[in-house]
């Protein structure tokens, strides 16, 4: 059509005249308007002049373009009708087109539009009887009523369908409709945008206004790198536990191997069904679930060795080991399950996501680690089948260990205390280094053509982030991964909501980093999100933005979650060990953890040659550092309760001591096969999540020593506090009897 052709003969330049050219700057002065909004003129083919399009489009403007049109139409708003309004169509016409439609749209006497979309009960996507797609719509009675009248006043002309200010359709009324079934055909209509605008009419009867809070673009190409880097390592470092499993425990390691193996299987599976999306969160319960499924194999090994080394028949030491095992896996298991049901509850986004893997990859480990292997070990007994649990190297590795942990504990103390007050003082001095998850703002991963200087392209960026008060709002420019590229991060027009905002951006980032390509001839097309393919290797790889309200929803939901995740802990393990101190004593352990993870990234951001920034994946890492610590915590609180129960004689120091050695070899084998599996991800995984898995390496290393130095010491203390008062009370009562 001639209007189609016309916006094709705009594409290059709404103003007619290039915007290089010399008198550009003239011609906007004496035409404003018009050098950034072409008139909708149509070429009529009798005589080959313009003449006004007889349609509700009022003219075509660039995105780019849009926020000055808009500036200009307000600047003479009074020269129009009262009821005239203006709206932008939402999305360019032609496909790959970077041209808007700007419509006239005339408006009832309380300046509200004629029918509301409540009065819309269905709209979906359909066919007419020429097979052409269409629209087929539907309304309850009061809204027939009002359709049958604006149809009928207004046959031949054109009613606009707006969703927030935007205008999704416009066609032209063929006559008039009197029973409230409308169908909208016509221009081409693809299946794709029918379903569209049926969801724009239906959600037409939401009660408050849609507004993009948060959006992330992950161009093909970044994608695919990160895929590729984040699946390598974690296959690389499932191999490596597979391995370590075979080498410490021997023939039983392949029985473990088999059920790990099992274990991903199913969690997979079960994420597929969902529908669910792997994220950095998700990863995080996966990395969880997987030392968990390692953990319970080690504990009911250890204890199958120690039934051995007791002079047990095989058969005997394996029952006897499954049976003295389950109640540390199953509480190790039910306070992370506790601790994923209370995040899921409370959480939002990324917390959820991590609650809901983790859920499910406890109770698939479960099974696995419980019921696979001890069938499988069932089978092998049959059949009298060689099975053995050590190699000579390993046999008696950590079995006599004698270490006085109790003892150690003020010197722990001390260590520990110097740490938090290291990382207090930082965070009161440094601070954090918030990401955009946290502050509001949008993230742009940029890669050059050659290695450039992060100041250079933050003096270059802070001369195009200028405001149309003249306010200059400065970037924070990092080296992302090797130097040639660059995270962006900017609060430059957050607050504005309008559809051409993001290509403003962009626009204005291209025309500030343009000069530090060597290939000076890179267009914007090359350069913006909006191209994807994954062969690209400069540009805009990835966006991300977040509105402040969500920020702050995220922040406030996530300080909520862990909150309640922590009470829960500490009344569970009160309840079950039915001593309030070692509830306690684990939460305090908690808290250490989490301190001084937090306190590492305070004091080394802007130093380590990677992100450190507090984002949704840091939150994610923390959950992780906590259902990890605490399963280590309970794991040996278990055998404690074990050893005072079976040694009531024995001092509460020497128990405490004798549960910490013998869960010693426990405690190293799974937080090494943690520790590998998170080494590997952090080498290999990329530079997007190397920031996440360091603070796993810190978590888990602190989480590793909480659990021998802090939370049974505590707990230690905590008991001879309430021994000692005890002592002194049946003191004062032997006096009185006395007199």
């Amino acid at each position: 059509t001639s209007e189609s052709s016309l916006l094709e003969q705009l594409e290059a330049d709404t103003s007619g005249i290039s915007q290089d050219d010399e008198n550009f700057e003239e011609y906007a002065k004496k035409n404003p308007l018009y050098a950034y909004l072409n008139p909708a003129y149509v070429k009529s083919q009798k005589d080959g002049q313009y003449y006004p399009g007889q349609s509700a489009v009022m003219g075509y403007s660039a995105v780019k373009d849009t926020a000055k049109v808009n500036k200009l139409l307000r600047d003479v708003s009074s020269v129009f009708p009262r009821d005239l309004r203006f709206a932008w169509v939402s999305k360019p016409r032609v496909e790959g087109s970077n041209v808007l439609e700007l419509v006239g749209l005339k408006a009832s006497r309380d300046g509200k539009a004629s029918m509301g979309g409540e009065v819309i009960t269905d709209a979906r996507q359909d066919y007419d009887q020429n097979g052409r797609v269409e629209v087929s719509m539907s309304m309850d009675s009061d809204g027939a009523k009002t359709w049958k009248r604006l149809t009928g006043e207004n046959i031949g002309r054109q009613i606009a369908i707006v969703l927030d200010d935007y205008v999704y359709s416009f066609p032209n009324v063929n006559g008039e409709i009197p029973n409230g079934q409308s169908s909208i055909s016509g221009g081409d209509m693809e299946v794709d945008e029918a379903k569209d605008l049926a969801n724009i009419l239906k959600a037409g009867k939401l009660p408050a206004r849609a507004r993009i809070v948060e959006e992330a673009v992950v161009g093909p190409s970044l994608g695919k790198e990160a895929v590729s880097a984040g699946l390598w390592s974690f296959v690389i470092a499932f191999v490596l536990v597979l391995i370590y499993m075979i080498f410490y425990y021997n023939r039983a390691g392949w029985v473990a191997d088999l059920a790990l193996i099992t274990n991903i299987f199913f969690l997979f599976g079960v994420l597929a069904s969902f529908g669910a999306v792997l994220t950095l969160p998700g990863i995080a319960g996966i990395v969880l679930t997987l030392g968990m499924a390692v953990d319970a194999n080690v504990i009911i090994y250890e204890r199958i060795k120690e039934e051995i080394r007791a002079g047990k028949g095989m058969r005997l030491a394996i029952a006897d080991g499954y049976k003295n095992a389950y109640s540390a896996i199953i509480d190790g298991n039910v306070t992370t399950l506790l601790t994923g049901i209370v995040l899921f509850v409370f959480g939002s986004g990324p917390v959820q996501g991590f609650a809901t893997t983790l859920i499910i990859g406890i109770l698939s480990s479960l099974f696995s680690a419980i019921f696979i292997s001890r069938l499988i070990f069932t089978w092998a007994l049959n059949t009298n089948k060689t099975v053995n649990f050590s190699t000579n190297l390993t046999k008696d590795t950590l079995a006599n260990a004698n270490y006085n942990f109790i003892g150690m504990r003020k010197t722990a103390y001390i260590i520990s205390s110097i740490l938090i007050i290291a990382s207090i003082a930082s965070l009161a001095v440094r601070g954090l280094n918030y990401g955009v998850d946290f502050k509001g703002g949008r993230t742009y991963v940029v890669r050059f053509d050659q290695s450039v200087k992060t100041n250079d392209v933050r003096t270059a960026l802070s001369k195009t982030f200028v405001t149309d008060e003249g306010e200059t709002v400065a970037p924070e420019v990092k080296t992302f991964g090797p130097d040639s590229q660059v995270k962006i991060t900017t609060s430059f027009l957050i607050d504005d909501n309008e559809i051409n905002v993001d290509s403003i951006i962009q626009t204005r980032i291209f025309e500030g980093v343009q000069q530090f390509y060597k290939n000076k001839n890179i267009s914007y097309e090359d350069f913006s999100s909006d191209k994807e393919s994954e062969s690209k290797l400069v540009g805009i790889l990835s966006s991300q933005k977040v509105g402040p309200t969500i920020a702050d929803d995220i922040r406030n939901r996530s300080v909520l979650a862990i909150f309640f995740a922590l009470i829960v802990i500490f009344i569970y393990i009160a309840i079950r060990f039915r001593k309030w101190q070692f509830g306690l004593g684990g939460v305090l352990a908690l808290f250490h953890d989490t301190i001084i993870t937090i306190g590492i990234f305070s004091m080394f951001y802007n130093i380590l040659p990677f992100s450190l920034e507090i984002d949704q994946a840091f939150i994610a890492a923390i959950l992780t550092i906590i259902g990890y610590s605490i399963n280590d915590s309970v794991i040996i609180f278990d055998r404690i309760r074990e050893y005072t129960g079976l040694h009531r004689k024995t001092s509460l120091q020497d128990n405490m001591n004798n549960a910490l050695n013998s869960t010693l070899a426990r405690t190293i084998n799974t937080s090494g096969t943690t520790l590998v599996v998170l080494l590997t991800i952090f080498i290999f995984g990329g530079e997007i999540i190397r920031g996440f898995t360091f603070a796993l390496l810190v978590g888990v290393l602190v989480g590793t020593y909480s659990s021998l130095f802090t939370a049974s010491p505590i707990s230690f203390d905590l008991l001879g506090l309430k021994a000692k008062k005890e002592e002194v009370v049946e003191k004062g009562k032997s006096r009185k009897k006395k007199r």
